[in-house]
């Protein structure tokens, strides 16, 4: 009989130990508080990344780790549209080029010849864990965004899926799904993407909290009356093998009705998930870009955070936007990486983070003169 106890007692406690590992906490104002405390970045280092001319324009880093190195796709906008570039790090702050990882098309038939803008996928998710680009089916997978229009952001834009089965930390060309997996002129395309879409986020949903396997976060233009003059929102997306993906529920996840809300990047920060996002124009043009973020529970219900913005404009090499968020922990450091835009309109990529660790020398070559007509 005791030695029966003994295991009823101990299976009780493992029960109880795993309903207080998974015990979701109510996302109330002293969890958002506590949370924007682990991630606030009040320090800006400064431009780590920056174009070599004004011919180009660097944007949306995507980070990720291996074999002890820090490695970042990005993209490159040079006049045509997005390419999707490589680089790699020792230290998260001085970066080296390395080539692309999706070129423009020379087949003029293909749907993203002039656009291919890439985004790691299926990273792990922990903050302040490994940053693994992990693989599924054998292949390291890149959601991105793409079009057949010159130009930036130019045209109808779709998401498509790109993978490879070689190392991602060298510059070599990822094959491409032949056809986009979601577009603004599907047939079951909502009042929120029925315009054109953008940035693209993808995660395993571990415990099926959606009923798949995957998750796709992506924001897009659309209106039910006007799409064209819509929002931007972000939604989601589901999959069961990276290839087939259905939009999901009947509303967006994040929506402020006016101006922009776009780019999610998601982290579980001990038992929650955070969404980074940026927001822009909500109260008009003179607001510009900054980011955000906002706490889930289940992955599908989020609750936005009311107050400061984690990045804002405050430099001369971000006084026009400060958004797009890549957020890592990294030896009880966090560094927010992010795209700044100064109003000259060039672009590079910054960091701030949450220790002190000086100010970059690196600054943009000297912008452009603008002749008066």
């Amino acid at each position: 009989m005791k030695l029966k106890y003994l295991i009823l007692t101990i299976s009780a406690l493992a029960i109880t130990s795993c309903a207080t590992k998974y015990k979701k906490r109510e996302i109330n104002d002293t969890v958002m508080q506590e949370i924007y405390e682990e991630i606030k970045t009040p320090y800006k280092y400064g431009l780590v990344m920056v174009p070599t001319d004004n011919s180009y324009k660097m944007d949306c880093p995507s980070v990720f780790r291996k074999d002890g190195k820090w490695y970042m796709t990005y993209l490159i906008y040079d006049g045509r549209g997005y390419e999707t570039w490589l680089a790699e790090s020792d230290n998260l702050l001085d970066w080296k080029h390395l080539g692309k990882v999706m070129s423009f098309s020379e087949n003029e038939k293909h749907w993203d010849v002039n656009q291919k803008a890439g985004y790691i996928s299926l990273q792990d998710p922990t903050w302040g864990g490994s940053y693994e680009w992990e693989k599924y089916d054998d292949k390291y997978w890149m959601s991105y965004f793409g079009g057949d229009s010159k130009g930036y952001e130019a045209g109808v834009l779709s998401i498509g899926m790109a993978y490879t089965k070689e190392a991602p930390t060298k510059p070599h060309e990822f094959q491409r799904l032949e056809n986009p997996v979601l577009t603004p002129k599907d047939k079951d395309a909502k009042w929120w993407d029925n315009s054109t879409m953008y940035k693209n986020s993808v995660i395993r949903d571990k415990d099926k909290l959606t009923g798949h396997d995957f998750i796709m976060y992506y924001n897009a233009r659309g209106d039910s009356i006007n799409p064209a003059k819509g929002a931007e929102r972000i939604a989601m997306a589901v999959s069961n093998d990276m290839k087939h993906w259905e939009r999901y529920g009947d509303k967006p996840l994040i929506n402020h009705h006016k101006g922009i809300s776009g780019d999610a990047y998601i982290q579980r920060i001990n038992d929650t998930w955070v969404m980074f996002y940026f927001g822009a124009f909500w109260t008009g043009w003179n607001q510009g870009a900054f980011n955000r973020f906002a706490v889930s529970n289940d992955l599908i219900n989020w609750t936005d955070w009311k107050g400061d913005d984690l990045v804002k404009s405050s430099e001369p090499y971000d006084d026009l936007f400060a958004h797009k968020s890549f957020v890592v922990k990294h030896d009880g450091v966090v560094y927010h990486f992010y795209c700044a835009v100064n109003k000259a309109e060039q672009r590079g990529i910054a960091i701030a983070t949450s220790k002190d660790l000086g100010k970059s020398k690196l600054i943009f070559v000297a912008p452009p003169v603008k002749v008066k007509k």
